[in-house]
């Protein structure tokens, strides 16, 4: 494992109680809206990918035949098995970059609030490419940034100084380019926006109080344009929020018959 690997592998062990509790990546009417973009069949193969606390995992199962989910941390996945009792999932540890499955082995492959973490996200989707059916589907959500570079990079380094083991937030239009890249055509991409409090947020990962201060300066001090993709409010208070943006992007694989 990868030293990257290993720092997020140690941190989602560390606090893997709270993601699962988290009401944040829990939201009932974000995980209705996923499941009605990828309008699952009874008889679908999934894979969660990075499943977290089984958020994903728990919402689609119902709908399909089966869920593989996975994830790197083994705390966190015997932490969301506490909590998914759907006989159809099951749980098995794999590296989102290099996935123990054969090709073409799935209908679905979902990943959602997590490729931010991985190392090399375009070896991510081209695993998750390699083990769709054809015509299958991969549907992601994640954090997302400004197309201005300077600006994500700002972006990304408020996230890493709160969990060192944010890696890269992409931008739409990357995102767009590694699934075409890849062999995917792209058929629905929607943002949707979140207010953040501040102070459970830092909590989430046990911030010092150095950092907490350091989190609140940058929200000062952010230029312009980060300014207006953060949109913060009551920095420096115990109130203090900001907007976080995502990504939903799905793609399709090519059918057998194209």
């Amino acid at each position: 494992m990868s030293s990257v690997k290993a720092q997020a592998e140690a941190r989602f062990s560390q606090f893997a109680q709270q993601y699962v509790d988290s009401e944040r990546h829990a939201r009932g009417a974000e995980l209705a809206r996923l499941v009605e973009l990828a309008q699952p069949q009874n008889g679908w193969q999934m894979l969660d990918v990075a499943t977290g606390g089984g958020h994903m995992a728990r919402t689609f199962a119902p709908h399909v035949r089966q869920v593989i989910a996975t994830d790197l941390s083994l705390p966190m996945m015997r932490a969301a098995g506490q909590t998914v009792d759907a006989p159809n999932v099951e749980f098995v540890a794999a590296d989102a970059e290099n996935l123990a499955f054969a090709d073409a082995s799935f209908d679905l492959v979902t990943c959602r609030i997590a490729p931010h973490h991985f190392p090399d996200v375009f070896r991510f989707v081209t695993e998750s490419v390699r083990v769709l059916k054809p015509g299958g589907t991969l549907l992601v959500q994640d954090l997302t940034v400004p197309d201005d570079e300077r600006a994500a990079r700002y972006v990304d380094s408020f996230y890493r100084l709160r969990d060192p083991s944010h890696q890269r937030c992409y931008a739409g239009y990357e995102w767009q380019g590694m699934l075409l890249d890849a062999g995917l055509t792209v058929t629905h991409t929607e943002a949707i926006e979140h207010v953040i409090g501040l102070a459970a947020w830092v909590e989430q990962q046990a911030c010092s109080p150095y950092v907490v201060e350091r989190l609140h300066l940058m929200l000062k001090q952010a230029p312009d344009r980060v300014r207006e993709h953060l949109r913060s409010a009551a920095v420096g208070t115990p109130d203090a929020l900001y907007v976080q943006t995502h990504l939903i992007i799905q793609g399709r694989s090519a059918s057998s018959n194209s």
